[in-house]
């Protein structure tokens, strides 16, 4: 296990955030051609990020099922970023994530789960 304090990890997250934010206004492209992985991901929104985050959670899966936790992680990075773009195409971020599981705590999973479904008939 890693023993990354939950401070750098935010700090991790809200840098990879930021910079999803500055591909999204066009800034600070890598790329030698000026091309950025990010606003390609954001030009083809939804359709394209949505095949990415698809991608990358049934190659988590199967990390989680066949392959070492080097690989569990990389893959669970893999997809925490295209969530992240995912979220940002939408105008979102993790902090509204956050706001959610927060409003969660303090109650069972079951009885949240069954409280959706009643909200969502």
């Amino acid at each position: 296990m890693s023993d990354m304090d939950p401070g750098a990890l935010s700090k991790v997250l809200l840098a990879v955030a930021d910079t999803i934010e500055r591909r999204k206004r066009g800034e600070g492209m890598t790329n030698t051609d000026g091309r950025s992985y990010v606003r390609g991901l954001l030009d083809g929104a939804p359709l394209t990020i949505n095949d990415k985050i698809t991608e990358e959670a049934s190659e988590l899966c199967d990390a989680i099922a066949n392959e070492s936790d080097d690989r569990v992680a990389s893959e669970a990075a893999d997809l925490l970023f295209h969530v992240m773009v995912g979220l940002s195409s939408r105008d979102l971020s993790l902090a509204d994530v956050g706001d959610v599981l927060q409003a969660r705590f303090g109650r069972s999973g079951i009885d949240e789960k069954e409280a959706r479904g009643a909200d969502e008939a």
